[in-house]
């Protein structure tokens, strides 16, 4: 699923140039794609979707906020995740209703645990599907992992 996620990224310049789901479907089958796959990576993009556009929280966090995880998160975002996601907070790339879909559409992942490569890669689809510009820095971070994540994938 993560692989179709890059793929995605990689293919499609601006969100919005991403074909329909039953077309998708098509062009990922044919790039080579499982369908169990392929319908796990529209599923989850779906929810990605339907999260963003729903209306953000009444009272915004103020900037200087420090984010409270509950225990279920913590079980499924280690240190590094959060440590990662704070640092993005902190160097402007990230702000609160962003941090809350990413934690989001990590906690949706029942079937894969969450290691920092994949963490990156949900961060990637997220400022992805807001369509908004990225550091050339930061983009390298999150499209580059360890050789360490990159196993753990698999």
């Amino acid at each position: 699923m993560f692989d179709i996620l890059v793929y995605l990224f990689e293919s499609y310049v601006h969100a919005d140039a991403c074909p329909g789901s039953d077309q998708l479907a098509r062009k990922l089958s044919a790039a080579g794609f499982e369908d169990e796959e392929i319908n796990e990576a529209l599923e989850w993009l779906s929810g990605l979707r339907e999260m963003a556009d729903a209306t953000g929280p009444e009272i915004a966090a103020d900037n200087d906020s420090v984010r409270i995880y509950a225990e279920t998160e913590m079980a499924r975002l280690g240190a590094d995740c959060r440590g990662f996601i704070a640092f993005l907070e902190n160097a402007g790339v990230l702000d609160a209703p962003t941090r809350e879909l990413i934690i989001e559409r990590a906690m949706a992942l029942e079937r894969f645990s969450v290691n920092l490569h994949r963490l990156k890669v949900i961060v990637l689809m997220v400022l992805w599907q807001q369509e908004r510009p990225m550091d050339g820095l930061i983009l390298d971070e999150l499209l580059n992992g360890d050789d360490e994540d990159v196993l753990a994938l698999q």
